[in-house]
């Protein structure tokens, strides 16, 4: 076949180091920026193959996220915007890993396997975050798309949540969206805007809020955003890339685990704040009481204050929707007995990682999965959907079942449900916020976190650890959950587990009690 010669005289241009051997996780390839000139490549015929098999646009994400400025990434999105099946992450690790000269039967292997049809047309979308390599490596992957005969649109500067609202939008014919930048602005600032309406006399100060971008493409996205929330949000950007490095202490992750503010954030006690991380796909949030303490929100805050808010709009539209909280087992104790014993909120449990928790929430009429860490998003099933709308066009109900439902369709509207995304969630947030006149402060009083630590330790060989009941136990190496039992014992409301790392060769450790006295 012609493509094939083109692909041999292309991979000659981006060769792979021999030996390297990557893993496609969770959060795709991710490693140092020098060494991923060839995966992208390689990624750019995956995706093309994808989308022969699939019959749709595949999207290509060139990112690292949350890690340092001279790693960088890359990972795949599926047709309706969701993470790549896992039963092609195989096939990702497989065409990484293969030596230059293996790389052609590698190809015809995933063909044959998957009995994909080479004349079906191939549509890719390309996206990129800002780091200094993104620019040549997603030239790569645009390089791989052509070299098998696929089209590509290329997007440019993006964050991942856009990249995946932009495939979902095209594969389901506009029906989710326009798939463009402009068009995801409009979408969530229109309902926004709808949602704001019925919070009643805001002050200036209620309407502000300060957000550190990481020194990221959240930042660039979130600017180009304001003149589309008018005067319903007055946002203060802090760490927008024009000085700072990329993620170095500032944005989500150094928030969460530092448990302290952002360099370069100039704020006042009490002010209300939000950390993006460096893709802006995780938020959380933030103030400092009139003591100077640090106080943080973070994704099981967040998950409790948008399920509360929609199990009080289902109960006063007056429908019958189960609606579910998925966490993992990192979710703060507190949070999980707020939501069981004072909400009566189904609260399930799943092993870390945003494909398992979106699975899980996809079993409820409506699931809100967030992680601790502030990645997570609300997934409304269509039968729920469409509950909503029949109620909201129903012209004999009340009043206030009508307001209901109407709230409920912007929220809708105002969430990207096709992954976290930090824009999005920080615009629920706002509106949530504002509709029930609550301050942060009170947000945050709704529980109080049980004392908790969380580190990482660096291990040979992190398989020689294996979990089970969602990775809150540990079954092998013998001996090890006993030890933690035995110390746990010792205080009260005290949890610990520990599970190697889905990303790389630590061994992470979670412990909570209700003190952190000895």
């Amino acid at each position: 076949m012609a493509h094939f010669k083109e692909v041999s005289e292309q991979s000659d241009l981006h060769p792979k180091p021999a030996g390297l051997i990557l893993q496609y996780g969770t959060a795709g390839f991710r490693t140092s920026a020098n060494q991923l000139d060839h995966i992208m490549f390689r990624m750019g015929l995956l995706a093309t193959l994808r989308s022969k098999k699939t019959k749709a646009t595949i999207g290509v994400m060139v990112t690292a996220s949350h890690n340092p400025e001279e790693d960088n990434g890359v990972k795949l999105i599926d047709p309706m915007g969701e993470m790549l099946t896992s039963s092609w992450e195989g096939f990702a690790t497989q065409l990484a890993n293969t030596e230059q000269d293996k790389l052609l039967p590698a190809l015809k292997d995933i063909i044959e396997k998957e009995a994909i049809d080479m004349t079906q047309e191939a549509n890719v979308f390309v996206g990129k975050d800002t780091r200094s390599s993104s620019a040549s490596l997603s030239q790569a992957v645009l390089d791989g798309v052509k070299a098998l005969g696929g089209h590509s649109k290329d997007y440019g500067l993006v964050t991942t949540p856009q990249l995946h609202y932009m495939v979902c939008c095209q594969n389901t014919q506009g029906k989710y969206g326009e798939a463009t930048v402009e068009g995801y602005y409009r979408k969530l600032s229109q309902a926004f805007s709808q949602l704001a309406r019925n919070a009643s006399n805001r002050t200036d100060d209620q309407k502000h809020l300060s957000v550190d971008g990481a020194n990221g493409i959240g930042a660039i996205k979130v600017r180009e955003m304001e003149s589309h929330l008018k005067k319903d949000l007055q946002l203060s950007i802090f760490n927008d890339g024009s000085r700072g490095k990329l993620n170095h202490q500032c944005g989500a992750d150094f928030v969460k685990v530092q448990q302290k503010l952002p360099t370069g954030i100039k704020i006042n006690p009490g002010d209300r704040c939000c950390s993006f991380d460096g893709d802006a796909d995780r938020i959380v949030y933030y103030y400092t009481d009139s003591q100077r303490h640090f106080h943080l929100l973070d994704g099981d805050k967040i998950a409790t204050l948008i399920s509360t808010f929609l199990k009080e709009l289902l109960n006063e539209a007056g429908l019958d929707l189960k609606i579910a909280v998925v966490q993992t087992a990192y979710a703060n104790g507190s949070s999980t007995h707020y939501l069981e014993n004072t909400m009566k909120v189904t609260v399930k449990c799943t092993k870390t990682g945003v494909k398992h928790l979106h699975h899980a929430a996809q079993e409820f009429d409506i699931g809100v999965y967030f992680e601790a860490n502030g990645h997570g998003t609300v997934l409304f099933s269509d039968g729920a959907e469409e509950k909503i709308q029949q109620l909201a066009n129903d012209t004999n109900i009340n009043d206030e079942r009508k307001k209901a439902a109407f709230l409920l369709q912007n929220t809708i509207n105002i969430i990207n449900q096709t992954v976290g995304d930090a824009i999005s969630d920080m615009l629920l947030i706002e509106a949530i916020l504002a509709i029930k006149g609550m301050t942060v402060q009170q947000w945050d009083a709704i529980y109080s976190d049980l004392p908790n630590r969380q580190l990482k330790v660096k291990v040979s060989d992190r398989r020689v650890i294996d979990t089970t009941d969602a990775e809150r136990r540990a079954v092998t190496p013998a001996g090890l959950q006993e030890a933690i039992d035995n110390l746990v014992k010792k205080y009260r409301q005290a949890r610990s587990f520990v599970r190697p790392s889905g990303t790389e060769d630590v061994v992470r450790v979670y412990a909570e009690a209700d003190t952190q006295k000895w």
